[in-house]
């Protein structure tokens, strides 16, 4: 049936949005895209549990029950298709474990697991629905609410010197205590959550992703050079910019939480314009926040700008001329 105005009785036809977004088939399922993370995942995982031994395999295995569990849920009691086997519960339970101490108590990655399934990707609609990062949605959350227990980081029992101690970033923010050296860096051997361990392993990992084009390089990249950019503007010695690139969660940030499908612009230029967001707010708060640490706020700050990077930043429709 036509919609006739009133006033002149004559058709209006109903107004469409058109966008130019890629819709392209592809054999690539959502199972074996995730099955891809989770190898790249596995080096920096299996250092995790050599540092952190039995404290990081209770962290990993409860938060990965508590996200398959909570999924399986949810989508039961809404009588939707239970999809726990697609693996993207894994990868949140995953990118939710190496964002947390090892130490952290068992009913944290529980109640974490909960916040990011249930109300950060479910209560929108489920798997390409969330509008942010459901990790770090409550990876947030609980530093908000259990800040103490978030930021009681835990030193790789390989050490002799000392089990607990400030982060290399901790460090770096209060002027005060020793660094350890880039090497120790490099391989994990360092204070902070379980993700931290390893920024080689990690960027192995990411090489991975970007190889099997499973990512675009251009968000991890320039994410990490808008960071070591941003920092000497602000301030930071050149001689310390290493230790910031090497330290906290930006390489895990980077490579495996920016690049979320859903929560992403969807042209090159968005992509590009994301990116230096992220890499400009975490130095931001890195130096002039009370934190030590902004990878995570500054992922979630420009998955809400998103949409607005999306509307006015649209990739020319196919066989568009002026």
């Amino acid at each position: 049936m036509e919609n006739k105005d009133l006033n002149t009785n004559q058709s209006v036809q109903p107004k469409l949005d058109i966008y130019s977004y890629p819709y392209v088939k592809s054999k690539e399922s959502t199972k074996s895209l995730m099955k891809k993370v989770i190898i790249a995942l596995l080096p920096a995982i299996l250092a995790s549990l050599y540092f952190f031994r039995l404290d990081a395999i209770k962290v990993i295995l409860i938060s990965v029950a508590s996200c398959v569990f909570f999924e399986y849920i949810m989508q039961k009691a809404s009588k939707k298709p239970i999809r726990i086997g697609d693996l993207s519960a894994v990868v949140t339970g995953l990118l939710l474990a190496m964002n947390l101490p090892a130490s952290v108590p068992f009913w944290l990655p529980i109640f974490g697991g909960f916040f990011a399934i249930v109300i950060v990707k479910e209560s929108f609609g489920g798997i390409g629905n969330n509008f942010i990062n459901p990790a770090l949605g409550a990876r947030a959350l609980l530093m908000a609410s259990w800040g103490n227990l978030m930021t009681s980081y835990t030193w790789p029992v390989s050490l002799t010197d000392s089990l607990s101690g400030p982060t290399p970033l901790g460090v770096l923010k209060e002027g005060t205590g020793s660094l350890p050296s880039l090497v120790d860096m490099a391989i994990g051997r360092v204070g902070g959550v379980i993700g931290e361990t390893s920024a080689i392993l990690l960027l192995v990992g990411g090489l991975y992703l970007i190889i099997t084009k499973v990512i675009d390089w251009k968000i991890p990249v320039i994410f990490i050079l808008s960071t070591g950019i941003m920092l000497p503007i602000l301030g930071v010695s050149i001689e310390l910019i290493p230790w910031h690139l090497l330290g906290g969660g930006l390489f895990l940030g980077a490579f495996f939480m920016a690049t979320d499908y859903v929560t992403i612009p969807t042209s090159d230029l968005g992509k590009i314009i994301f990116a230096v967001g992220c890499g400009v707010l975490t130095a931001l708060i890195r130096v002039l926040g009370n934190m030590p640490e902004g990878v995570s706020y500054a992922i979630l700050i420009m998955n809400v700008f998103t949409p607005l990077i999306d509307k006015y930043i649209q990739p020319k429709v196919f066989g568009e001329v002026k």
